[in-house]
């Protein structure tokens, strides 16, 4: 299997335009719109997620987080979500161009 993850920073393609940053749904900003690339757990969570709307694909907003590891709450089409952190670190998402990079 062939892992698409990119570091930790932006690469530039040969037209100039950064790859969008890779990562999981914990590790993003509040109020950042998120693309689901994948979902890195186990059937009963892929199926639970799934049933939350929360698939490839998918267009997400990170809404808050809660402090010291608690849990994140997102938007998944209009309705408000919340996870908690261990789950939301399995979701994998691409920052839409909101990311920075986190030298």
């Amino acid at each position: 299997m062939i892992d698409i993850m990119a570091k930790d920073s932006s690469k530039e393609n040969s037209h100039g335009a950064g790859v969008p940053l890779t990562k999981c749904l914990s590790e993003c900003e509040s109020g950042e719109e998120l693309l689901v690339l994948r979902v890195d757990a186990g059937n009963k969570a892929k199926n639970r997620l799934a049933n939350l709307g929360i698939v490839p694909g998918v267009i997400i907003v990170k809404n808050k987080a809660a402090p010291f590891h608690g849990p994140v709450e997102i938007i998944v089409k209009g309705a408000s979500l919340v996870l908690g952190r261990g789950l939301a670190e399995k979701i994998k998402v691409s920052c839409q161009g909101s990311c920075t990079n986190m030298t």
